[in-house]
Order: structure tokens, then C-alpha cells, then sequence
């Protein structure tokens, strides 16, 4: 007999005996048989190696084309987002993806679930008419109207930020190039030369310009802060938000945004697994000379190339930092909030 079978026969003999356990039962029996796989299946961990994703992973991602409409044609980017067992949600953007030709906060959601040849119909996006419908095809999404005669093709495409690889320059002070964890006081890792979440630089930095390429896990099955969540402390005080935010709304705690501060002014996400870029410039808190503060720290941050902060305010330390109270220096902190975030090409240059 298996250990969740004996222990359901003890609790079943309790249960005879005092109403009491049969509460018990039912808030903790479930629980046993999902650990066990007497239940619902667990579900799979985090994937942080493309090569390794499920086939849903191909699917998901960023598609982008032109439909008709009123007469003329409208480009039209979607994000295909995918939730785990086949089933997807579709965010459409009309005039294009975000960061290239969308205004927020014009949005249209839909979702889908394969079907038996593979293929993936969107419900719920309005494809520039009310009668026509699209669906995810061999690559594509492609729109067809109530004749089911073919309209549009909207191919899928892969950004990659226009700072991905930037080199240091010659005075920048080096994090992290894969070549060794000197750069830091502590961090792993990983075995394919990765650096892993929970590192801290060696080096501290006041006012700086600081590079971080990063890639999110894929967990399709996981929602919220559960989905790839790190961030970025400057001088382990001030987060930038890094989570799986791909195709949601944007706020202050998913990623991109100063966490309890201030959203991002366009999401930049790219989908799980793809190497993103923050560039930020920041400015230390200023102090008088017995310690008072007299200005907040000021940062600008590009998310994938794109400004999403403008010099703005941030008036205080961020939850989760390890910097203890504001100071004019401090190190950089990759957080760990158990998600397998990966970093690499990590560098910052000090302002005089």
C-alpha cells in the first residue's frame, strides 16, 4: 500500500471516532494525494533552456501583420501567451506591438485552445470585423472572414533589444562576463555558465549607468508573482522589477516597474526565455552634512531599449532590498524569490 493509501485508511478510522478530524480530512487530503501523484498531476518545474520547453512554448510569442479595416489596412501585433496544457491567452494591439506603434491603453483580449490538428482558434479578438476569427497555424495567425476565405497572415516574429551584447567600456566596472565570479561578493553559476539569481556585486556605485541582460524562466503553469520573479536593486535599496509579465497590463510589481513606486509606461516584456535588457541611469539620494536626505534617488530605466522611466522619483527604499537605510552607495543586487532567473553581460559605469 502506498504512504498516502495508509495514511487515508488511519484518518479513515479517526473519522469514525470525531467529527473534528473530518474537517481535517477534507482541507488536508487533497494536498497528500497531489504530492503523492494520487491526485492531479504536479506540475512541471520551471524550464530555463529553450531546447528543453514543451511544445506550447513554439506557439507562444509575438505575432505581427496587417488586417483590413474600414477600407484601408491596420497593423496588428498580438501576444500569444501560453497557460499550461495547451490553452493560450491572446492579447491584440492595435497599430502594433508595444513599442512599436501601439498607444496604450488600447488593448483587445482573447484566448484559445488547441485542437486535435494542432492548431489554435482564438476567441474574443475582434480581427478588424465582427464576423471574422483567426487561428494559430503553422507559425502564423491567420484571419479569415465569414466565408472562411483568408484575409490576413499575421507572422510570428522575435524581438531582441537593441542593447543585447553591448560591451563594457574601458572604465566600466565588470559585474559578471561569464568568465568567473570575481566581479561579485556573492552568486552562482549555473552549469551553462549562466549567472544565477541572488547575487550581489562586489563593487558599490553612487550616481552609475548599469547594464543587466537577463532571461525569464518559462512556467507556463504558474501565475502572478510566482512566474519568474527576481529584480534589480541599485545600490540594494531600489528595485526594478523582473517577472514574467508578458502580456499583461503593466503595473508597479511586474516587469519594468519601480516596485511600490511607479508602472512602467509601456510593458516591454519579451515572452519567457528570451534575453532582455535593462538600462539604467540612476541617481543616488543626496544628504546634508548631518545625514538629513535632501533629494530622493532619481532613475531612468530602458527595458529592452525602450524608455519606460524618465527620471523618475524614488522617494524610498523598496521592499526585499538587503541595503539596509539610504545611502550615497551601495552594491547591485539580483534578487532571489526562487524562480531559476538567469543573467549575464552585467556591468555599470560611475558618473563623475
Amino acid at each position: 500500500m502506498s504512504n498516502v493509501g495508509i495514511v487515508c485508511r488511519e484518518i479513515h478510522r479517526c473519522c469514525r471516532r470525531s467529527a473534528r478530524v473530518n474537517v481535517a480530512v477534507a482541507m488536508v487530503l487533497p494536498v497528500l494525494l497531489f504530492q503523492s501523484g494520487g491526485g492531479a498531476a504536479a506540475k512541471p518545474p520551471a524550464c530555463t533552456d529553450p531546447a528543453k520547453a514543451d511544445a506550447d512554448f513554439a506557439i507562444q510569442g509575438e505575432y505581427l501583420g496587417e488586417v483590413p479595416f474600414e477600407g484601408r489596412t491596420m497593423p496588428l501585433g498580438v501576444q500569444v501567451v501560453a497557460r499550461g496544457e495547451g490553452r493560450f491567452d491572446a492579447v491584440a494591439y492595435p497599430g502594433g506591438l508595444p513599442g512599436a506603434g501601439w498607444t496604450p491603453p488600447n488593448t483587445i483580449q482573447g484566448k484559445g485552445s488547441k485542437n486535435s490538428a494542432g492548431a489554435v482558434p482564438l476567441e474574443g479578438v475582434d480581427w478588424g470585423g465582427t464576423t471574422r476569427r483567426g487561428e494559430i497555424r503553422d507559425g502564423k495567425i491567420i484571419v479569415f472572414d465569414e466565408s472562411d476565405a483568408e484575409v490576413a497572415k499575421l507572422a510570428k516574429v522575435e524581438r531582441k533589444s537593441p542593447t543585447l551584447g553591448m560591451q563594457p567600456p574601458e572604465n566600466a566596472v565588470v559585474i559578471f562576463d561569464g568568465s568567473g565570479t570575481e566581479g561579485l561578493a556573492e552568486g552562482k553559476i549555473s552549469e551553462d555558465g549562466l549567472l544565477m539569481q541572488g547575487a550581489t556585486s562586489a563593487a558599490t556605485f553612487g550616481d552609475a549607468t548599469v547594464h543587466i541582460e537577463f532571461r525569464l524562466p518559462y512556467q507556463p503553469h504558474d501565475r502572478g508573482q510566482a512566474r519568474g520573479n527576481s529584480g534589480a536593486y541599485l545600490q540594494g535599496r531600489y528595485e526594478v522589477q523582473m517577472l514574467d509579465s508578458f502580456g499583461l497590463e503593466g503595473k508597479n510589481n511586474e516587469c519594468g516597474g519601480v516596485y511600490s513606486v511607479a508602472a512602467p509606461s509601456v510593458n516591454m516584456c519579451l515572452p519567457p526565455l528570451a534575453w532582455q535588457t535593462y538600462d539604467i541611469e540612476f541617481t543616488a539620494p543626496r544628504f546634508d552634512a548631518e545625514g538629513g536626505k535632501t533629494s530622493d534617488a532619481r532613475m531612468t530605466v530602458r527595458h529592452n531599449g525602450v524608455v519606460i522611466h524618465d527620471d523618475v522619483a524614488v522617494p524610498k527604499i523598496t521592499p526585499g532590498g538587503r541595503g539596509g537605510g539610504e545611502a550615497g552607495e551601495g552594491p547591485l543586487y539580483l534578487q532571489d524569490h526562487g524562480n531559476p532567473v538567469r543573467y549575464r553581460n552585467i556591468w555599470f559605469v560611475r558618473k563623475s
